[in-house]
């Protein structure tokens, strides 16, 4: 039932998406799960970048406390959005049986709380999308929804189901570079201060996430992007322990708290 609902949804997707010109300098963020405090301070940083464009991966919603707040910043600023699965499931798109305990618990607290407009910008989004020569997946070309990219069998697949020379993913909570010269794939996790040539072969690039990392550095991530030339993956420092607190206001399930100190 579940593959059924997300052909039909994909398929729908792939008609809508919009062409528009490529942008010179765009900064890439993704998966904020409803962390105010973390991408207010990506948001800072990326200000003093002065990028052409901001686009975001998806998943605004989920894990975090401040679900409208997060929507109302991005729909204000991105040039560029998707839809990821935390998205979808609080809008009904997705049942939520197909998600885990506490991210389940999360996403019933937060279709409590969605404001209207919140809900409104979120159900205009797509899993997928493109620009001039890059296109872009909340999980993976194969399914943009549930895919996560964190293997080589998936990097090759997202890879071979485009001709793109650039490919941005979101989904894992793993900054990610991944290259392939027509034959190989090279690369892994890219950590703070990776810079990538972009002019070398065709890339996966994976920005990791603002609000919730999982790759041992619990700093927001986000990744700047010259198309064509390179891409330079960041961190930046936020206030915890603020999310924490309201995040153990609203009930939210402990474990979920605990894991954003330790970026896991």
């Amino acid at each position: 039932m579940r593959q059924s609902r997300l052909a039909a949804r994909n398929q729908a997707a792939a008609a809508r998406i919009i062409v528009a010109p490529l942008s010179t300098r765009v900064a890439v963020i993704s998966d904020v799960h409803a962390n105010r405090h973390a991408l207010e301070a990506v948001l800072d940083a990326i200000v003093a970048e002065r990028p052409d464009e901001l686009w975001c991966l998806g998943d605004l919603v989920g894990y975090g406390p401040q679900p409208n707040e997060c929507c109302s910043a991005v729909a204000a600023r991105a040039d560029l959005c998707l839809a990821g699965n935390h998205d979808l499931v609080v809008l009904g798109s997705l049942s939520i049986h197909d998600f885990a305990g506490d991210a389940a618990t999360a996403a019933r607290w937060t279709q409590t709380v969605l404001a209207d407009d919140a809900r409104e910008f979120l159900a205009g989004l797509e899993p997928s999308g493109r620009r001039d020569g890059i296109e872009l997946f909340h999980g993976s070309a194969r399914d943009p929804v549930w895919e996560y990219v964190l293997s080589e069998e998936a990097a090759w697949w997202t890879l071979h189901a485009t001709t793109a020379p650039l490919v941005l993913v979101g989904h894992s909570h793993v900054p990610l570079a991944i290259g392939f010269d027509g034959e190989d794939l090279a690369g892994g996790v890219a950590p703070d201060g990776t810079v990538v040539d972009l002019a070398a072969g065709r890339w996966l690039l994976n920005p990791g996430s603002v609000g919730q990392p999982r790759d041992g550095d619990p700093r927001a991530a986000y990744l700047l992007l010259e198309p064509g030339r390179r891409a330079e993956f960041h961190r930046v420092d936020y206030p915890i322990e603020r999310t924490q607190a309201e995040m153990r206001d609203r009930g939210l399930p402990e474990a979920l708290v605990a894991r954003l100190t330790e970026g896991l």
